[in-house]
């Protein structure tokens, strides 16, 4: 495999003349994106983005490993031996390995909640079940740091040592719910399933009505004073040990959840259901929308974070959103942050755009993590399903609000946290356990990543060759030495390394690659926010995809072309007619036009070839 080299943006400026004529003359602080002095006018399409759980990147500081707690794991949640427990893993540990994590290429970090957890949930008939808060999303302090990460004042000096490299800081939160503190009084009734709208009686469909005159779809003033009884569908209990625990302290307060049970995940229960038990939010509520609103907005205040990743963000009522957002990129702006970056998780696993078009028009959200093209890319990559895939995944572009341009700015990815690694969905898809092979296609799926638009977000790990055995607890493995048996028994790719050693090597050939590929983005305004044209695919079987993407700003075209096949593939590409010169940036470009409007591609099996087209 021949790919680009070079591992810093003004070297690779200097080996392609026509880009590095571009660079030149162009006055926009985007064409040097790098520059700390100025990473605020960077715009949100010029970003690489590092994912990372803080529990399981680093330990700098062991005295937090309890969190303050008592050294029980039923307690303080912490047992490092255990997939679903407190690992130990810090703020202080992740400052320390900014400059493993600026080196390839990163220019922004999003991470997993940060703000205080309940440390252990789970059901007492069941000791099984029992987890903790590792994850950062059972919050129930949201103004302060979970104890486990460190201090408000360790999250402070984490966000100035990354705004001093000039890199951004994501904040992953929370408005759909909070930690599991409310029961019911009532045994388990579907409610649903006989026609009741829970705001109106309880105790069944004939029980007493509750809250007269009250109408949930009715936003005056005088229509929300009457909401003075939480049983809308179950009585809420709160165990006596919790009824304070929750900050602020209006959260305390059931008036303020939907006290609906557990979702089944369609209908109404979609929004206004406890996701697997934790509080649902009324977030139709006034005084919930202006509390988190208050919540979120003195994070920005405080800390000069620069995006907000919404976890479940489709599971609330669109009109949320509808004043959240605004008032978001308001005290944004008012704290010189102009290019706040706002992405919900909007979850399904088809290769589509539609889900979220959908959700982002109705909820008027600026942008979405992902999803489809992730599904998209597993299926290619592993050589599944044929290029076409992508492509016409590609061609949905046109239906987000905004078009095609807001697709430039939708964080894209291979795996996660949540739905399991990327090259635990090849292996699966491809049906092999061959190591080298694997890499093969890991590699391609990052060039994809890399060169089709979005803005390439990388999960912590995959650079050093992890390979989750699933989804959810099993896809969050330790960066630091881990206990973990079923972490330490995995083989990960390009190393002879484990997991049950630390796994920050910068000479791992997956980590060289995404600094490589990071570099040639960085340096390239058509593949940062270049529109893209389908150039070529094949329908049937692993082949040929080809798109061309094209910068109007700059004038800059690319031509990005990718072998899923276990074959080498010779090529005519279809290109801009006015193309005098190629110039390779990844791969084995041609130097010159095979013919007007054509470029003859060779490509290795698995292989890529990131090309520049040049006019003069």
């Amino acid at each position: 495999m021949k790919y680009c080299t070079l591992s810093l943006a003004a070297l690779l400026l200097a080996s392609m003349p026509g880009l590095a004529r571009e660079a030149q003359a162009q006055a926009d602080t985007a064409a040097a994106p790098q520059q700390a002095g100025d990473f605020r006018q960077r715009g949100v399409e010029d970003e690489v983005i590092y994912f990372v759980l803080p529990d399981r990147f680093a330990n700098g500081d062991t005295s937090n490993d309890l969190g303050g707690y008592a050294d029980d794991r039923l307690v303080s949640g912490f047992d490092p031996a255990h997939k679903g427990f407190y690992h130990g893993g810090d703020l202080k540990g992740l400052t320390e390995k900014l400059d493993y994590i600026q080196g390839m290429g990163v220019t922004a970090i999003w991470f997993a909640p940060i703000f205080k957890n309940k440390p252990v949930q789970g059901d007492p008939g069941n000791p099984g079940s029992f987890s903790s808060g590792y994850h950062g999303y059972w919050v129930t302090d949201f103004t302060q740091v979970d104890p486990h990460f460190g201090t408000n004042e360790e999250f402070a000096a984490f966000v100035a040592a990354a705004h001093a490299r000039g890199m951004k800081v994501y904040m992953d939160i929370i408005a759909n719910h909070t930690a599991d503190v409310i029961r019911f009084a009532e045994d388990s009734y579907d409610y649903r399933s006989k026609g009741e709208y829970p705001y109106s009686t309880g105790g069944g469909v004939d029980g007493e009505r509750i809250n007269k005159g009250f109408d949930p779809s009715d936003p005056s003033p005088e229509n929300w004073a009457r909401l003075t009884d939480p049983a809308y569908a179950y009585t809420p209990v709160v165990p006596e040990a919790e009824r304070d625990v929750k900050v602020p302290a209006w959260l305390n307060d059931p008036i303020y959840y939907h006290n609906r049970g557990d979702t089944f995940w369609i209908g109404e229960s979609s929004v206004d259901g406890d996701f697997v038990g934790l509080d649902d939010l009324f977030t139709e509520h006034p005084r919930v929308v202006s509390g988190m609103i208050d919540i979120f907005g003195n994070w920005i205040d405080q800390y000069g974070i620069d995006g907000f990743r919404i976890d479940t963000a489709k599971h609330v009522n669109p009109e949320f959103w509808q004043a959240f957002v605004p008032a978001m990129l308001e005290r944004a702006e008012a704290r010189g942050i102009p290019n706040f970056h706002i992405f919900g998780e909007i979850a399904y696993d088809t290769p589509d755009a539609i889900t979220a078009a959908r959700v982002m028009t109705e909820a008027e959200l600026p942008y979405a993590l992902d999803m489809g093209f992730a599904k998209a890319a597993q299926l290619v990559a592993s050589g599944k399903e044929s290029p076409a895939v992508m492509a016409e995944f590609l061609s949905q572009d046109v239906i987000y609000p905004g078009g095609a341009k807001t697709a430039t700015g939708l964080p894209t990815f291979l795996g996660n946290h949540d739905f399991g690694r990327f090259s635990m969905f090849l292996r699966d898809y491809a049906e092999t356990d061959d190591t080298d092979e694997l890499l093969a296609r890991t590699k391609l799926g990052h060039a994809m990543m890399f060169a089709l638009r979005g803005v390439p977000t990388v999960y912590y790990g995959d650079e050093q060759g992890f390979i989750s055995d699933g989804n959810d607890q099993l896809a969050r493995e330790d960066m630091f030495e881990s206990r973990v048996a079923e972490y330490n028994d995995n083989v990960l790719l390009g190393s002879d390394a484990t997991t049950a050693g630390d796994n920050f090597d910068t000479a791992h050939p997956l980590y060289r690659l995404i600094g490589e590929l990071a570099a040639m983005r960085t340096a390239s305004p058509a593949l940062r926010r270049g529109l893209t044209t389908i150039r070529a695919f094949d329908h049937e079987g692993p082949g040929v995809l080809a798109v061309e993407r094209f910068d109007d700003a700059s004038g800059q075209r690319i031509l990005a072309v990718f072998n899923t096949s276990n074959t080498p593939i010779k090529r005519v590409i279809g290109t801009e007619s006015g193309t005098k010169s190629v110039v390779s940036l990844a791969g084995n470009c041609p130097a010159k036009p095979a013919a007007p409007g054509s470029v003859r591609i060779s490509l290795p099996p698995l292989g890529w070839a990131i090309c520049e087209l040049v006019n003069d």
